[in-house]
């Protein structure tokens, strides 16, 4: 199906999916499946559209109370020999179907189908989300148009087999730099090893006992792990320098300092004047937000599961913006990202039957 001539299909959700996967949409390659979705989008009376790059945000105005935000990301990863749709009776093979076309089909579909919500309703399809943070289309939006990303609480599509993944936590990168000494190989005495240094420092990172913090009725559990070792000089040279970076991931009882000053205590008995201790990388984490009408409504009316979320996602993005935000989409996040990533029909039509729901009702 090319992204030209293609019509999307309505009324089945698994079809419309299929259709979607059958899409390329690698990051910084989602036009032509932004332009069909732009063009289904503009053809509703009931939203006023705004595309911003690669972005599209579609909102109702119909002066309700509250306002939610259902977003989700059109791009994917490369694929891996699985690009285009396969379907096996009611599972539905392919780039993208778990994580996360299956959940951008249902905001489509809640699009056309609910002119007259509860709630006014903002649907966000933004792009590059698989890549750096500093890419994401929602910093794009917020850049041009930050208004549109207004709202009172956010659900973001993303695969959570059915259950609400609520809030999510932090991720930061640091990088230690251990100091030595060079010296030749032959005359170690007269050097200081910093590759060896290093074994000290990642012993006590082995030994580190991370915490299990329950944020809102939500276990969390953090890890501290070494992702990355560099050093060396040449073969005969003792080296001066050698360095490990270290990725945190942090429940959202912590701020980005207090997870920082977390790991600085861990190393701080190997750390002497020479040393370095860098930040590389870091995203907040995000609070759960159980407490809203709106997602309790959600989880009270259909029997959701509730769980922690342990990766980072875009509901940090606006939870930092003061909008309480969970996961809550189509597909099993195990399976994103793997040749055989798949979706079946039951989990396409359960939740979106749940946020049809959620949207006619409201809280």
């Amino acid at each position: 199906m090319s992204g030209a001539s293609a019509v999307l299909p309505t009324g089945d959700l698994f079809a419309l999916t299929a259709a979607l996967v059958d899409i390329p949409s690698v990051s910084h390659d989602e036009a032509a499946l932004v332009g069909l979705l732009e063009a289904e989008i503009r053809s509703l009376d009931h939203l006023t559209v705004d595309r911003i790059g690669d972005n599209l945000v579609a909102r109702t105005d119909l002066g309700r109370d509250r306002r939610l935000v259902l977003a989700g990301h059109t791009d994917t990863v490369a694929p891996q020999d699985n690009a285009g749709a396969r379907i096996d009776g009611d599972r539905l093979y392919g780039v993208g179907a778990t994580d996360m076309k299956g959940g951008v089909a249902s905001l489509l579909e809640l699009a056309r189908t609910v002119a007259d919500p509860a709630v006014d309703v903002t649907y966000v399809f933004y792009a590059r989300e698989e890549i750096p943070r500093v890419h994401s289309g929602l910093l794009e939006i917020e850049r041009e148009r930050p208004e549109l990303l207004q709202g009172d609480v956010a659900l973001l599509g993303e695969p959570t087999h059915g259950a609400i993944e609520a809030g999510c936590q932090g991720t930061l990168r640091v990088r230690v730099t251990l100091a030595g000494a060079r010296a030749h190989t032959a005359r170690p005495w007269m050097g200081r090893n910093a590759i060896h240094r290093l074994g000290a420092l990642l012993a006590l990172v082995e030994e580190h006992e991370p915490r299990r913090p329950v944020v809102e009725g939500c276990e969390y559990r953090e890890a501290l792990q070494a992702v990355d070792v560099s050093g060396g000089v040449a073969g005969n040279v003792v080296p001066d320098e050698a360095s490990v970076v270290l990725n945190h991931r942090f429940a959202p009882d912590r701020g980005v300092d207090e997870a920082l000053d977390a790991v600085q205590s861990v190393v701080a008995p190997v750390i002497e004047g020479d040393d370095r201790f860098e930040l590389v990388e870091v995203a907040p984490a995000a609070a759960p937000g159980l407490g809203d009408p709106l997602l309790a409504a959600l989880v009270a009316r259909n029997g959701l599961e509730v769980r922690a979320k342990l990766g980072w996602t875009d509901v940090a993005f606006f939870a930092e913006r003061g909008v309480p935000a969970s996961n809550f989409g189509p597909g099993d996040a195990t399976l994103a990202h793997t040749p055989g990533e798949y979706v079946e029909r039951a989990w396409l039509d359960d939740t979106h039957a749940a946020l049809d729901d959620l949207l006619r009702r409201g809280a």
